[in-house]
């Protein structure tokens, strides 16, 4: 009877000497939700550790992450003051050159950009007088975001409206005003999910009407998802991304080998909200649930992980060099 496999599994050294898939901590990246309409923080529900925060204590926080040595961030911002089509960036710009003075380079910090959190009707894109999608519009403003967010001192943008062309749009936009260095980390296949509830909550941007199938991809297609990761790379995208990232395990791999650019998969809120209600009634344990989750994302060729469990990394034991 041939025991190898038996035989390489016999003693732990032995099997963290064999193993496959090792990751970084700078390759975990942790949200942030930054609102002007909180006093005090308020946990998620559903993820626990995760609050919507103001811009003092969003301070804090991410000191007491540098405790931990989490420095790899993606900050949601949450302005009160929302429209249909005519943005005060004020606020954005506020949060952004505020935690850029106070950590510096000690961080790397991006943004996400969309419109969903500023507008009134809490989607993605800007609307003609017909409820049709004023594409122009929309690619225009975006670009204007990403623009904004740069001269405050952000260190990446991240697109996530799922608008075709925002990743040129963008891409122009800060080169033509000198901010050629600025990564975009594109959610380039990013599905119209069931998952995303927390976060819809958290980032106060749920759709008043309707939903948004009609820009972002049909779970059921992995065609689309492949083609969308494509042009996001043809228009200067630097690093891809799939979302939900559990769900999409099957498209990490085809995209890197599509595009040659490092592919990463977002956790989603509701995929972290299952391990962490499965935990709380004693189905699984938690940190190894999702010790073993990450892992699982990383066999499958994701580059980087954003997850809401990243502050917890160094409690899980992932190296901090």
């Amino acid at each position: 009877m041939n025991k190898m496999l038996m035989r390489l599994k016999s003693n732990n050294i032995l099997r963290n000497m064999c193993v496959e898939t090792t990751f970084l901590k700078d390759q975990i990246i942790q949200p942030i939700f930054i609102s002007n309409q909180v006093d005090v923080k308020k946990e998620i529900p559903g993820i626990p550790s995760n609050y919507v925060m103001n811009l003092n204590d969003s301070i804090k926080q991410i000191e007491s992450d540098l405790e931990n040595q989490q420095k790899n961030f993606l900050i949601f911002i949450v302005p009160t003051r929302k429209s249909e089509f005519d943005f005060n960036l004020e606020f954005q710009q506020k949060v952004i050159l505020k935690i850029k003075e106070t950590f510096k380079n000690e961080i790397f910090l991006w943004a996400d950009v969309c419109l969903c959190s500023m507008t009134t009707h809490g989607h993605c894109c800007i609307f003609d007088n017909n409820k049709n999608i004023d594409l122009n519009k929309t690619l225009l403003t975006l670009s204007q975001v990403a623009l904004s967010y740069s001269e405050a001192g952000v260190d990446g943008i991240a697109p996530s409206d799922m608008m075709d062309g925002r990743t040129n749009k963008i891409r122009l936009a800060l080169d033509e005003n000198n901010y050629d260095l600025i990564p975009i980390m594109s959610y380039s296949s990013k599905f119209a999910s069931n998952f995303y509830g927390p976060f819809r909550d958290a980032a106060d941007s749920s759709p008043s009407f309707g939903d948004r199938k009609h820009y972002q991809l049909d779970y059921r297609n992995k065609s689309d998802a492949l083609r969308a990761s494509k042009r996001c790379a043809e228009e200067g995208a630097d690093l891809l991304m799939v979302k939900p990232g559990l769900y999409s395990l099957d498209l990490i791999q085809p995209i890197n080998n599509l595009t040659g650019l490092m592919v990463g998969a977002y956790q989603v809120s509701g995929e972290y909200a299952g391990i962490n209600f499965a935990a709380e009634n004693n189905l699984l344990k938690l940190n190894e649930a999702l010790f073993e989750s990450w892992h699982v994302m990383k066999r499958a060729g994701a580059q980087f992980i954003i997850t809401y469990g990243a502050r917890k990394a160094k409690e899980l034991g992932f190296s901090v060099k």
